[in-house]
């Protein structure tokens, strides 16, 4: 059936559950170019489904979380950690009247821009780019969906809505931000067309602007924010234990988890240790997503927000209660001396920044070794970050055996 045969009303669809201090896809800043609307889908719908068909998306099934994506099939990796932030504030904001489908898409998306091996490739990544503005994966995220993705025919990236692109953008720099501002008022003015207008959007508005200004992004944003912290704090534990480097009687010492496993054990006195640790995991969850329910709507009742305008002018308004925030902290803490320093850890971690290290100098010695689209595109050492960037932990490994023998078998790689 043709498209313009076809006639819903996606203005008011769903209207009616989001919360005035929602984004609702009426109202939205637009795209950086203009394009025709979608005959069956709202624009935050249209972003999530574009983010699904990316290359980087599929790319995240083979990029690892804490452990590296041959050390067992059953641990986590970009891929399921986004799928799980997406669930998680997908349950939040329906509860609190945000805007579903920008919430799955921000979720979807945040971690687009990750290295292969985790942070310990970003790690060395940003040491290897230190004197070309260094490398962080929230920017880079942003550079896949704008100019990285190559797949329409108009546009470089994946041209997101602004809210969808704000999302991404948790954190930048203020030299990161202007830049940003810097570059796309410039495109904003050389699209600009015969007569007034711009193959932008009317209501164009820069994406480093609210990082310049100290605004804060929609509550849509801040949600993905949070769950993405619940989502990976849950699920290293239980990689954790899975992997046997965190026992039960570690986890004794973290409150919030030790006051849901003692609940489990008096009411299942013989349930498996494996299966005590998924229900004490579950419960833990359960309850810090009670908790950022309550803590928002409480913030959003005391500051009266009322409109996304107010949502830029308040404080962080997605929040824990100050109880559960310390007790997220402690969990962190555990985490980070118990999981992510352990010596298990800690080797793998340092054999693959070796990798990324020995990578970046071979391509950038020899960019002929990197495919066209990459070489032509900014300086050498940044066209070199975005394709390693790019680069699933399987394909690094072979890149690096391939272009880096000598090294590879000093470290063990054959």
């Amino acid at each position: 059936m043709s498209a313009n045969l076809i006639q819903i009303d996606l203005q008011n669809m769903h209207a009616s559950s989001l919360a005035p201090y929602a984004c609702d896809p009426v109202n939205t800043r637009g795209r950086r170019f203009k394009e025709t609307s979608a005959p069956t889908r709202n624009d935050y719908q249209r972003d999530r489904d574009r983010i699904v068909h990316s290359t980087a998306f599929r790319r995240l099934v083979y990029k690892t979380q804490v452990f590296l994506n041959h050390e067992g099939d059953l641990f986590r990796t970009r891929m399921t950690h986004s799928l799980e932030v997406a669930q998680l504030a997908r349950s939040i904001s329906r509860v609190l009247g945000l805007n579903e489908d920008l919430v799955e898409a921000i979720a979807l998306a945040h971690d687009l821009g990750h290295t292969p091996f985790g942070h310990a490739g970003q790690d060395a990544l940003n040491a290897c780019m230190k004197d070309e503005g260094g490398f962080e994966h929230n920017f880079q995220s942003l550079r896949v969906v704008d100019s990285l993705e190559s797949r329409y025919p108009k546009f470089e990236g994946l041209n997101l809505t602004f809210e969808t692109r704000e999302g991404v953008l948790k954190h930048c720099s203020n030299k990161n931000a202007k830049y940003l501002h810097d570059k796309e008022i410039s495109q904003h003015e050389e699209h600009a067309l015969p007569g007034g207008g711009s193959v932008f959007a009317e209501n164009f508005v820069s994406i480093g602007s609210r990082f310049i200004h100290n605004l804060q992004p929609s509550l849509e944003a801040q949600l993905c924010n949070l769950a993405d912290e619940v989502a990976y704090n849950a699920h290293d534990i239980d990689d954790g234990i899975r992997s046997g480097l965190i026992d039960f009687e570690q986890l004794s010492t973290i409150s919030l988890f030790e006051e849901f496993k003692q609940e489990v054990l008096i009411e299942y006195p013989n349930l498996s240790p494996r299966k005590i640790a998924y229900e004490s995991i579950r419960r833990m969850l359960s309850d810090q997503v009670y908790d950022i329910i309550g803590a928002t709507q409480a913030a959003i009742r005391s500051h009266a927000v009322q409109s996304r305008n107010d949502v830029a002018h308040a404080p962080p308004l997605v929040c824990f209660s100050p109880k559960m925030r310390t007790q997220a902290l402690e969990l962190k803490r555990f985490l980070f001396q118990n999981l992510y320093r352990h010596p298990k850890v800690i080797e793998t971690t340092d054999w693959a920044k070796e990798v990324v290290t020995h990578l970046f100098k071979a391509y950038v010695d020899s960019p002929q070794e990197m495919p066209k689209f990459y070489k032509t595109r900014v300086s050498v050492q940044r066209a070199v970050s975005d394709y390693i960037a790019g680069m699933t932990d399987r394909f690094a490994v072979s890149e690096f055996t391939r272009l880096c023998s000598s090294a590879a078998k000093e470290i063990g790689i054959k």
